[in-house]
């Protein structure tokens, strides 16, 4: 008996729903296997962590604050894979637009305070878009690796973050990290922690639907995506459409850092770079870069962070246990999603049996 991969004629529908699905369990069985090496108890451990993350208002609440850059990092990502182009540099695209916000919010006191947010956020949304330019004109232009490119950037932009911390953006007095944005220039809050931002992003997530499933330049990105020769063949512009995607792509990581800026930290903070950009991957993968389905995915990933400050508390885990178990769930997913793009073939006795 041999098994073979076989490249489908087209994207199967049902896989594509049946293969997250089956990732997520077997994650979820991973887990406890880490969990039960860790002297810990599965059932007790992931009860801790729902009660953690939904077992109140507050923490619900902490719980939907968190999915907010989390799913806007995720629909940054998923544009640019949309194309085939590996954008790992949103997490550096969202500390642009944290960069941007602070810039405009620490110096620019001569706008009247009615104008300092949504100044800022544009510019914050403008950082990220350069920041996520870049690599997309290195690789239109010149061919350069993008995830090379991407991964260096973030760490470029992250130290510079740290030098305005600690240094030039440093507030006066002695006190720690940048100055408070003004008040009136802060985000409001909607129900308890949860702020205007989620409005924002749900808008944004219609929008982009629309978008990549209805327009025709989500049909093209679609289609370079597929096949970049066929795609040639029809008249597209492969470089214009990788710098655009990546401008983009930069843009809604950046708005995911204007948006926890203004609504949450209120300034520059230390260790600015909360690994929203790198989650955003796992949501993209996880959710089949559908816009809507990135929502429900976003909101799990928060929830495994959130939870996991319940598994060190009651349970006497590191709380780097809830990054473990999100690791744990991209593995299944990256291994899974092959079966989608290919079946299975079982060579039994000369004959070949789908899987």
């Amino acid at each position: 008996m041999k098994f073979r991969l076989e490249k489908r004629d087209s994207r199967s529908t049902r896989m594509a729903v049946l293969v997250p699905v089956a990732s997520l369990l077997v994650s979820f069985i991973l887990g406890a296997i880490v969990l039960l090496i860790s002297d810990a108890n599965p059932f007790q451990a992931y009860a801790a962590m729902i009660k953690g993350a939904f077992g109140s208002q507050t923490k619900l609440q902490y719980t939907l604050v968190k999915s907010i850059p989390l799913l806007l990092c995720g629909l940054a990502v998923g544009i640019a894979f949309r194309l085939k182009f590996w954008n790992i540099g949103a997490e550096g695209q969202y500390v642009g637009g944290v960069i941007g916000i602070t810039w405009v919010m620490q110096f620019w006191t001569f706008l009247p305070s009615a104008l300092l947010l949504p100044v800022g956020m544009l510019v914050g949304i403008l950082f990220g878009a350069i920041w996520g330019g870049i690599p997309g004109v290195l690789k239109a232009q010149w061919s350069v690796d993008e995830t090379l490119t991407t991964l260096m950037m973030n760490y470029i932009i992250i130290g510079f973050a740290e030098y305005l911390y600690f240094d030039a953006w440093k507030a006066p007095r002695g006190n720690m990290g940048t100055v408070l944005y003004p008040k009136e220039a802060w985000l409001p809050r909607i129900w308890g922690r949860v702020h205007g931002g989620i409005f924002i992003a749900l808008i944004l997530v219609g929008i982009l639907w629309f978008v990549l499933y209805k327009t025709r330049w989500g049909f093209e990105l679609n289609m370079i995506g597929k096949n970049k020769r066929a795609a040639e063949c029809q008249g597209v512009s492969i470089k214009k459409n990788i710098i655009l995607a990546m401008l983009l792509s930069g843009a809604i990581a950046g708005l995911a850092g204007v948006i926890d800026a203004a609504a949450v930290t209120h300034q520059l903070t230390k260790g600015v770079d909360a690994g929203y950009g790198f989650t955003g991957i796992i949501i993209a993968w996880m959710s089949g870069l559908n816009p809507f389905i990135s929502i429900i995915v976003s909101v799990i990933m928060a929830a495994l962070e959130t939870g996991s400050d319940a598994l060190q508390m009651t349970m006497k885990l590191p709380n780097a246990m809830g990054a473990v178990l999100q690791g744990l769930i991209l593995i299944p997913l990256l291994a899974g999603n092959i079966f989608i793009e290919y079946r299975l073939l079982v060579i039994k006795n000369r004959k070949e049996v789908t899987a």
